[in-house]
């Protein structure tokens, strides 16, 4: 089943709960969708959808920091309600080896051996990590092989 489809069925779902914050994050989901669908006039993939889930994430553990950090810990617990209910749509993420492997294996494919080379191996690992590990760890570990 497409990802949209799923999406769409826990929405019906939660409806049925009567589950308002569960609804309300997936309501937040579907508009994210629609409106990349509509500026862009396309049909997102799978993948597609799994880079604006990856974007809504990101953006949520932001808000999650910022309140915390400002002692408003009910706020800091909405927004990780609605991460939870994100991260329900998403792949598996990967294990710190699985991801290790995958770099191996994409310096060797790319033959990377310099700070220079990184831009062709993010461009390789980026499709294959998308939405199951976190990119900003991935290039850490790719600066420490490199450097």
């Amino acid at each position: 089943m497409a990802l949209i489809e799923s999406i769409k069925n826990e929405q019906k779902a939660a409806m049925k709960a009567k589950d308002k914050a569960r609804l309300g994050a997936i309501r937040l989901v579907l508009a994210a969708i629609k409106q990349r669908e509509v500026d862009e006039k396309i049909t997102l993939t799978d993948d597609d959808i799994v880079a604006v889930l990856t974007k809504m994430v990101k953006q949520r553990r932001d808000s999650v920091a910022q309140y915390e950090a400002a002692g408003r810990q009910d706020l800091a617990d909405v927004e990780l309600a609605e991460i939870t209910v994100l991260e329900e749509f998403m792949p598996q993420p990967l294990s710190d080896d699985e991801v290790a492997a995958l770099l191996e294996d994409a310096i060797a494919s790319t033959g990377a051996s310099s700070m220079q080379d990184m831009g062709k191996l993010m461009a390789v690992l980026k499709p294959q990590l998308q939405g199951r590990a976190d990119m900003g760890k991935v290039s850490q570990l790719v600066k420490a092989k490199l450097g």
